[in-house]
C-alpha cells in the first residue's frame, strides 16, 4: 500500500481496478492539486437510488460529506446537490454551515436550464460528484442490473457539462465521471455496461465510493499538512445516522448498518489505512 491510491482500491470486488491502467496514476492527487489551485465555492453531488430498496444508499452520501467537511476546514464553501429521494437524508447529516439543494426531477431541457441557473447563481470554483449515476449515451439512468432509474435520478450531469475543474468518483461504470473511460469500460467484467458518458476533469475510482472520498481527503491533508480525514468513530456513526434516516446498503437492499456489504469495520479500515499513510507522510 504504497499510495492513496492503492488503499482506496484494496479488497476491489467490482473490477474497477481494471480502468487504472486508462487513467493517471496519481489521480487523487492530481484531483487534489486541482481542487487546491482553485479556491472558492465547491458544489458536491451524491446520491444513488436503489430500485429494490426504494431507498438511497449508503454509498456516496458519506464519503461527500466527509469531502465537505475536509474542504470546509481548507476555507471552502460547500454546497451539495442532491434531488429529493436523497435530501431527507443529506439535510440532517450535513454541517450547519453547508447547504443541501434539491435538483428537481425534470426532463432534459428543463434539467440543463436549471443546472445553468444554478452554476449563474451559485458560481462554483470546483464540482464533485460522487457516487452519482449518469446519463448513458442514450439519456438514461442505468443501475448495475441495467435497469432504468431515471424517474429517480435528477439530472445533474448537466452541471458538469463544460465546466473545467471537475472529479467525479465512482466504483462501478455508471457514475459520473466514468465517461473519462466510456470507451474502455464495455472491455472489462463485472463493470457496468452501457457505461456513464459524463465526463469530469479528473476520475477518482474505488472500491467502493466512499473510499475515494476518503482518499480525495487524504490527498487533500497531505497537500496541505492538515489531516482533514474523518475519524474511524466520526464516519461509522454517520453511516449509522444514515441508515436510521432512511438509507440502505446497495448490496443487501436493506437497512443495514454496511456499505457495499462492508460491515462498519470493514470500511474502517480504509480509513486507518489512510490515516497511517498520512503519518509516514509526516502529516
Amino acid at each position: 500500500m504504497d499510495t492513496v491510491e492503492d488503499i482506496i482500491l484494496d479488497r476491489d470486488g467490482r473490477n474497477i481496478s481494471a480502468l487504472r491502467p486508462h487513467i493517471p496514476a496519481r489521480f487523487c492527487d492530481d484531483a487534489a492539486t486541482m481542487i487546491l489551485d482553485n479556491p472558492g465555492t465547491v458544489l458536491i453531488t451524491t446520491g444513488f437510488y436503489i430500485l429494490l430498496a426504494g431507498a438511497t444508499e449508503t454509498d456516496g452520501p458519506p464519503g461527500a460529506i466527509a469531502i465537505g467537511n475536509a474542504l470546509q476546514k481548507l476555507g471552502y464553501e460547500v454546497i451539495y446537490v442532491t434531488d429529493k429521494f436523497t435530501e431527507p437524508v443529506m439535510s440532517p447529516m450535513v454541517d450547519g454551515r453547508a447547504r443541501v439543494i434539491d435538483f428537481p426531477i425534470l426532463d432534459h431541457e428543463k434539467s440543463k436550464q436549471i443546472a445553468a441557473d444554478m452554476m449563474s447563481e451559485l458560481n462554483p470554483s470546483v464540482l464533485i460528484s460522487i457516487e452519482r449515476c449518469g446519463l448513458t449515451a442514450s439519456g438514461d439512468y442505468l443501475n448495475f442490473k441495467r435497469r432504468s432509474i431515471a424517474e429517480f435520478n435528477a439530472k445533474l450531469d448537466y452541471l458538469f457539462h463544460d465546466f473545467p475543474n471537475s472529479v467525479g468518483i465512482g466504483d462501478g461504470g455508471n457514475e459520473i465521471g466514468m465517461g473519462n473511460c466510456a470507451e474502455v469500460i464495455p472491455n472489462y467484467d463485472r463493470l457496468s455496461v452501457p457505461p456513464c458518458v459524463t465526463e469530469t476533469t479528473h476520475l477518482i475510482i474505488s472500491s467502493v465510493s466512499n473510499w475515494g472520498g476518503y482518499g480525495l481527503a487524504a490527498s487533500l491533508s497531505k497537500q496541505s499538512r492538515q489531516n482533514v480525514l474523518p475519524t474511524i468513530e466520526e464516519d461509522q456513526a454517520l453511516i449509522k445516522k444514515m441508515v436510521d434516516l432512511g438509507g440502505v446498503d446497495g448490496m443487501e437492499n436493506a437497512p443495514v448498518y454496511k456499505v457495499d456489504g462492508f460491515s462498519l469495520e470493514e470500511n474502517s479500515e480504509t480509513i486507518r489505512m489512510l490515516n497511517n499513510y498520512l503519518a509516514s507522510e509526516g502529516v
